[in-house]
C-alpha cells in the first residue's frame, strides 16, 4: 500500500503538460490585462493614423 501511494506521488507523466497550461494561462491572462490597459491608446493611434490618409 505505501508503495502504490509512493508511485502516485512520485509519478510526473502529466506534470509537463499541466506546465504548459499554465504558462499558457499566465500569457494569456497578461495580453488581456494589456490589452485592455492600453486599448484606449492603441484605438487612439489607429485612429489618429487612419485620419491622416485621405478617402
Amino acid at each position: 500500500m505505501i508503495v502504490l501511494t509512493k508511485k502516485l506521488f512520485m509519478e510526473e507523466s502529466g506534470q509537463g503538460m499541466a506546465e504548459y497550461g499554465l504558462i499558457l494561462a499566465f500569457v494569456a491572462m497578461a495580453v488581456v490585462v494589456a490589452l485592455s490597459l492600453l486599448g484606449d491608446g492603441i484605438i487612439k493611434s489607429y485612429q489618429n493614423t487612419a485620419s491622416k490618409f485621405p478617402e
